[in-house]
């Protein structure tokens, strides 16, 4: 078989289709990403054109032509309104028409309805406009890491940029049917180039797709869904990878353990919703006291902790009487309702040792406890006389039980 543009032209009618056959079962497998659909459509909508375009001579222009155009730029539309989903923006009604529309309004100016160069022209700007929008709307999402999303970008501003290389060939070399420049190696590289182009984006589609996926359940696993903060086993592994940093540039860390007080009337009084609705101001407040590096967490029920980086014992008390007093003041009323809910916080620092977060947080549960014990609602450091004193008037500690805890 020739590799000539009559050729291409089939196998690309072909493979566009295949390709949205497969993004479609692709979503219909994972209907959450609803991005793929759109992706699909659009390759389906390009193989309608392109039947369309095959029409040519044999049906009016109105179909052959304009009506192929339209498919072909809405199908434009559907790729970039599928990035802008992805990227968790709205749909733009105006968007996904704006490109048909401007081919038929400008198809009837002087200048351009007899024009095979001007149409040429504005179908290729309405195609570079839509793939470069798509690229951009990837680009805005870069904060979230998927390693697809960078040859996404790539190859969709390639793409714009390829059809908008079909331009000033145009002007070159006249297209006429029939002539010799629709069978000229230039049209059949380019167009070869098209369909490979339009394959790996597809392929690279399904890739953001999967890791997108990925990435959502990894951080499922790593979030506590009712406040949105780091759960145990993220907390735990953060301290860990913060130790083995901390290997090569010692510098001191602070662990915050942290306990709402009464909690359990809260529950009682208001009910478990109420309850969730405090747990959700506290999360809220921790964070907003916190520097970048650091991490709040919640270990379970109504305890957190706090994971402070490069903290002495200077800031880690700061921190920790600005979390209490802002909770405080935070929980003072709560949806109308005077609730007057407190935390207590236990100290502990490691200096410029090396970090273990679980001896930490064994040190802060016991200055927690001096917490509760001297009345609640107040910050106790962890110390060397307190931990002797605790450990020989108190036979059954919560050390056990947070060492347990912390291996479960």
């Amino acid at each position: 078989m020739t590799l000539d543009i009559h050729t291409l032209f089939l196998v690309t009618i072909y493979v566009e289709g295949m390709l949205g056959l497969l993004l479609l079962f692709a979503w219909v497998q994972n209907t959450a990403i609803t991005a793929v659909a759109w992706w699909a459509w659009a390759h389906l909508l390009r193989a309608a054109s392109i039947a369309l375009f095959g029409n040519f001579e044999q049906a009016s222009d109105l179909i052959s032509i304009d009506l192929a155009n339209a498919l072909l730029f809405t199908s434009f539309a559907f790729t970039w309104t599928g990035a802008r989903v992805f990227s968790g923006h709205r749909i733009s009604p105006l968007g996904l028409i704006a490109g048909a529309a401007v081919w038929f309004a400008a198809g009837r100016l002087p200048g351009i309805a007899g024009s095979i160069e001007g149409r040429v022209l504005v179908s290729s700007a309405i195609i570079a406009c839509y793939s470069w929008m798509s690229a951009y709307e990837f680009w805005c999402g870069r904060d979230e890491p998927l390693v697809s999303r960078w040859p996404a970008i790539f190859m969709m501003f390639a793409h714009g940029s390829l059809f908008l290389l079909r331009t000033p060939l145009s002007l070159v070399l006249p297209w006429v049917p029939g002539a010799p420049v629709f069978d000229s190696v230039w049209m059949t590289v380019l167009s070869f180039e098209g369909l490979l182009l339009t394959i790996a984006i597809a392929f690279i589609f399904l890739a953001m797709a999967k890791e997108r996926t990925e990435f959502l359940h990894k951080t499922a696993s790593l979030v506590d869904p009712l406040t949105g903060i780091a759960n145990r086993r993220a907390f735990l592994e953060a301290g860990e990878e913060l130790a083995r940093r901390l290997e090569s540039d010692p510098r001191p860390a602070s662990v915050l353990l942290i306990d709402l007080d009464h909690f359990k009337s809260i529950n009682d009084n208001y009910g478990h919703a109420f309850g969730d609705r405090v747990l959700q101001i506290f999360a809220k407040t921790a964070n907003a006291h916190i520097g970048p590096l650091d991490l709040v967490g919640r270990l379970g029920g109504e305890e957190f902790a706090v994971l402070l980086h490069d903290a002495n014992h200077d800031r880690a008390i700061v921190v920790a009487e600005e979390i209490r007093h802002s909770f405080a003041e935070n929980a003072r009323q709560v949806d109308g309702l005077n609730v007057g809910a407190t935390a207590s916080v236990g100290v502990a620092v490691s200096g410029n040792g090396p970090l273990d977060v679980h001896a930490l947080l064994a040190q802060a549960d016991q200055a927690l406890y001096h917490a509760k014990e001297r009345g609640r609602n107040r910050v106790e450091t962890s110390s060397l006389d307190l931990i002797l004193r605790l450990d020989s008037s108190t036979p059954s500690l919560r050390i056990p039980e947070l060492a347990a805890r912390n291996a479960a």
